[in-house]
């Protein structure tokens, strides 16, 4: 009989494998990576584009082009595209990112050759109708004004453009920037960035020599977008900012959001620092949660995150707690960080974190999409899969005394920046 007064054993995750993409090129010179796994006869199609020609007096035209490509083309209406992708059991979607765009397909083998040109279409004949473009403006602009009452939106807005000022990363949107946007704008753009020369594919399902042969015939020539274009490129210094003030008087609560201008994927330092924010409050063990959550019950959760973007990358740790208790809340966060940067972690505290780490990294290699997400965070950062060998190998082998030469290095909270929204 199963005793289950007693914990399942627990061991360290000994070996994580990845599968390896198989590139290839398409006539017109677009690079393919493949990762051609999985039995059932159903294929993810990404491509993804570099967001290009920023200006910042027009923010929004990378945004409104990548909501709105699938509005209309010179062959298809809006509706047309929707019936004929929904005919078909496929799905399209969109994705918006600062330092990349993304239009996304999937769909059943047997249906590729239909479905592919109703995406060609979508990628060399959008016309970003006049009528949709109206439509567009009218519900973001509504969305931004019911968000700008949301204490959280607030902090995350003015914690970004603290740190990134007018750029994709951190760019202050307005209610009246959708009122510049011009569907003269959004074709220029359109035709700069949506291209075969600013264009990687990334295909995730099964996917052979047929399916290859397929998606060259339809994409693989005839695109002609080719407008110029420049790749953003930008560059941040880590100014203080002290802490930012958003009084809001009639607040239950505030919203807290601080950090700091960190390192990138890049760095070698990176794979001990994940280590680090994972202890400090990257789980739901975590110290932040223990102390504020747990101990002290100010807030539902607390969180830290490192983020790395293609040119700067970030830490930040975030939450929302009473307004009686935001000054309390602050000070229990920089106790918090202060033990890690005097005290050495106890030894079974640091095992729980390295079995959480290595087994959420094995778990989000579940199937051939996620093999393919792991690949794009290497290959947009200019990395291999030994930057995964290197960052298992840290967290099997950091030790309490790195973590605390990583704290003194990373987390000096005197140069956060610190956004209050609500009453202190």
């Amino acid at each position: 009989m199963l005793n289950r007064t007693l914990a399942p054993e627990s061991k360290l995750v000994d070996e994580i494998s990845f599968i390896e993409p198989l590139k290839q090129v398409l006539d017109n010179g677009i690079p393919v990576f493949t990762i051609n796994a999985g039995k059932q006869e159903l294929v993810r199609i990404e491509f993804i584009f570099e967001n290009v020609n920023w200006n910042a007096s027009k923010p929004l035209e990378a945004i409104a082009v990548s909501h709105l490509i699938n509005n209309g083309t010179s062959t298809l209406s809006a509706k047309e595209i929707a019936d004929k992708v929904d005919y078909y059991g496929a799905f399209l979607q969109t994705e918006y990112g600062a330092d990349q765009t993304c239009v996304k397909l999937y769909t059943l083998n047997k249906h590729l050759q239909s479905v592919l040109p109703i995406l060609r279409s979508i990628l060399n004949e959008s016309i970003f109708p006049e009528q949709e473009l109206a439509i567009f403006i009218q519900n973001q602009k509504q969305s931004l004004q019911v968000s700008l009452q949301k204490n959280d939106f607030l902090a995350r807005k003015n914690f970004a453009n603290a740190l990134f000022g007018e750029t994709p990363y951190g760019s202050n949107i307005q209610p009246s920037h959708y009122d510049d946007l011009k569907r003269e704008d959004l074709l220029d753009y359109f035709k700069a960035a949506y291209k075969p020369k600013n264009c990687t594919i990334f295909v995730a399902g099964k996917f052979e020599e047929t399916e290859f042969n397929i998606l060259n015939s339809v994409v693989g020539k005839d695109w002609d977008n080719d407008a110029p274009s420049v790749i953003n490129k930008f560059s941040f210094t880590n100014i203080h900012q002290g802490e930012i003030f958003v009084e809001k008087p009639e607040a239950i609560q505030s919203a807290i959001r601080m950090g700091t201008l960190a390192i990138t994927r890049n760095h070698p330092d990176f794979p001990g620092f994940q280590v680090l924010n994972c202890l400090l409050g990257g789980y739901f063990g975590s110290r932040l949660m223990a102390n504020i959550r747990e101990d002290k019950g100010y807030t539902y959760g607390i969180g830290s995150a490192v983020a790395s973007l293609k040119d700067a990358g970030y830490f930040f740790i975030a939450t929302e707690v009473g307004v009686d208790v935001c000054n309390n809340t602050l000070t229990e966060i920089e106790k918090e960080i202060s033990t890690l940067k005097t005290d050495l972690v106890q030894d079974d505290e640091l095992a729980l974190v390295r079995n959480y780490m290595l087994g959420s990294m094995l778990g989000s290699l579940e199937n051939a999409f996620s093999h393919a997400d792991k690949f794009k965070n290497v290959y947009f950062s200019g990395l291999d899969y030994s930057y995964y060998e290197n960052y298992i190998k840290t967290v099997k082998s950091i030790t309490a005394a790195d973590l605390k030469d990583l704290a003194n290095k990373y987390l000096n909270t005197e140069s956060f920046t610190k956004v209050v929204v609500g009453k202190k």
